[in-house]
């Protein structure tokens, strides 16, 4: 068993022929998902409506923008303008692309951290020590007549479908940094101007179900190292935010988004914003997909806290020093999410 199990490159094939989970998935004992300790009632993340957003409670909305940044890092929202037919044929033409054969998925794969279009599995097997119970496709979508030729040409309305999804979302995305922005009280354009000519990645991730769930995650705890992610989820729960010490499960809400700050927007922010820590666990009778749209500045853009951000006299010095972006996202990728997160690596040296 464990031997053909060993003999396949992704988690979605081996999870159809073994009813318990090779030893290379099992996490430490002192590092296990604690399904039974997780909330799930109660507090749950804020639902921002953004139909508001071009009303005359603007600021009301700002406002709102504000507190969740502040207090969570991790949003819901809805009426955000991506069509629904979008959303789901995006959803549709991702499940299909993981139930084709074998054969055809393995097309694409590659452990190769650079490659701009590619299928692996985990998080970086190069580098990581405990696999997880995840296989993705990893794209890059801006621009997208830069890359939808090296997307996958099957199923037949892949590229098509994806391309739509992905200018849609970037849209949201560009109206999401402006209210960003203007929470911190800067101005509307301020948190895009400083992403040089902006940069977009997308993952279909595919959590198969798991014989032992218990054991094993779909991503480990992590903060995300770009400056903002809107995830799509199916209606299979999994997602997990970490918040006053402890784990609260996120539950699928239909037509909406969840938006979650990633480590460029605590650095540009000085820490005002935070960028926060979750993870994906999986479960043992259901499929799960999730669809991140990660948006981040492109390599060669110089990230840094905003000057009006910065006051060395009201004891609000710059929290972090100048980087290329190019620099932080190496390191995110070598580090294999053995730390929650490299940002202290990146801290203004105190004089």
């Amino acid at each position: 068993m464990e031997a053909s199990a060993t003999s396949k490159l992704l988690v979605s094939d081996i999870a159809s022929i073994v009813d318990h989970v090779p030893s290379n998935y099992v996490r430490p004992i002192s590092d296990r998902p604690n399904l039974s300790e997780i909330e799930t009632s109660g507090e749950s993340i804020p639902l921002i409506d953004l139909q508001e957003l071009h009303g005359p409670n603007r600021a009301d909305i700002i406002q709102q923008f504000s507190l969740a940044c502040a207090s969570y890092g991790f949003f819901q929202i809805k009426n955000h303008g991506v069509p629904e037919k979008t959303i789901e044929r995006m959803m549709t033409v991702a499940r299909e692309f993981f139930r084709q054969p074998e054969s055809e998925r393995v097309k694409h794969y590659s452990a190769d951290t650079k490659k701009t279009t590619r299928l692996s599995t985990s998080f970086n097997v190069g580098s990581e020590k405990v696999s997880n119970w995840r296989d993705f496709l990893r794209l890059h979508c801006l621009p997208i007549e830069d890359f939808v030729n090296e997307w996958p040409s099957s199923p037949v309305s892949f590229r098509e479908v994806t391309a739509e999804y992905a200018t849609s979302v970037r849209a949201l995305v560009l109206v999401l940094l402006e209210a960003i922005s203007e929470s911190l009280g800067l101005a509307k354009d301020s948190v895009s101007n400083t992403l040089g000519k902006h940069g977009q990645h997308m993952a279909l991730n595919y959590y198969p179900p798991c014989p032992q769930p218990d054991l094993t995650f779909g991503l480990p705890g992590h903060k995300d190292p770009n400056l903002i992610t809107v995830l799509l989820q199916d209606e299979v729960s999994g997602l997990q935010v970490f918040k006053d010490g402890k784990w609260i499960a996120v539950r699928p809400v239909p037509n909406t988004f969840i938006v979650n700050m990633g480590d460029q927007m605590q650095v540009i922010s000085n820490d005002k914003y935070k960028s926060v820590l979750h993870r994906a666990v999986v479960n043992s009778d259901k499929e799960r997909i999730s669809i991140p749209t990660f948006y981040c500045p492109s390599l060669e853009a110089v990230v840094g806290p905003q000057q009006e951000l910065i006051n060395e006299e009201e004891e609000s010095p710059a929290v972090y020093r100048s980087f290329k972006y190019a620099e932080y996202y190496e390191k995110f990728w070598d580090r294999a999410l053995a730390t929650e997160s490299c940002i202290d690596l990146f801290k203004a040296s105190k004089t």
